[in-house]
């Protein structure tokens, strides 16, 4: 899953908000830092109602990823898709095809999702720029066995930059993919890219409630009431 997905049913929860975005944010901004479920199921219940809801958050971000992953449609998706892009982007026998099949089901679902409702998103970001950046990455830290020194830096461009948006667009979608080929050190994906991208949304789409079928048993969270800024 990618960040609107993780996250979209918690725009009146802030701090759980945050939490579903951690370990994609940590990727970006502080790779050797990682809070696995372990580490967030440790402080769900913790006092600080800050630490509280993000650890409730990061733990739901994993539970998501681990069902998510396992669905029949993404298996699919994610091996046309491989199939498809090393054909295109022959000669590459490398980890690109496969790399990039995976990360376009999950930024095509949110293009998607972002598509039915795109004022869901709007509340996404006011929510992640209505809280404390300091805050956040301090309540990470109380769980994180490696300390993220960079991730208040990063929620302010998070939000200015609004990358979400860009999915939209084919020409933007290939700008954002390298951007992170760059950050993962895999070669560019050249403009033929585009190409590929319209069938793909397609597939992504009529997929859609495949890929979102939620197992009964994989912990759905109900969001909670947090504080909007860290205690003083």
């Amino acid at each position: 899953m990618n960040y609107f997905a993780h996250g979209r049913a918690f725009v009146d929860d802030p701090w759980f908000l945050a939490g579903t975005a951690v370990p994609d944010w940590l990727n970006v901004s502080d790779r050797g830092a990682r809070v696995r479920a372990k580490h967030a199921q440790a402080l769900v219940d913790d006092p600080d109602p800050v630490v509280a809801a993000l650890a409730r958050g990061i733990a739901q971000h994993h539970r998501d990823d681990a069902w998510f992953h396992e669905t029949a449609a993404f298996g699919e998706l994610c091996w046309r898709f491989t199939a498809q892009l090393r054909e295109l982007l022959a000669p590459d026998a490398g980890l690109r095809p496969s790399f990039l099949g995976h990360i376009l089901v999950e930024i095509l679902l949110d293009a998607t999702l972002v598509a039915d409702d795109p004022q869901r998103l709007r509340q996404y970001y006011q929510a992640i720029d209505s809280l404390d950046p300091a805050a956040v990455e301090a309540a990470v830290n109380r769980m994180a066995p490696r300390p993220a020194v960079r991730l208040a830096q990063l929620l302010p461009l998070f939000v200015s930059e609004g990358f979400l948006w860009d999915y939209a667009d084919d020409g933007k979608l290939c700008y954002r993919l390298n951007q992170v080929m760059r950050r993962v050190r895999l070669p560019a994906v050249p403009g033929v890219l585009r190409k590929f991208l319209p069938q793909a949304r397609q597939e992504v789409t009529a997929r859609k409630g495949d890929l979102l079928a939620r197992p009964p048993a994989s912990g759905a969270h109900q969001p909670t009431s947090a504080p909007h800024r860290s205690p003083s």
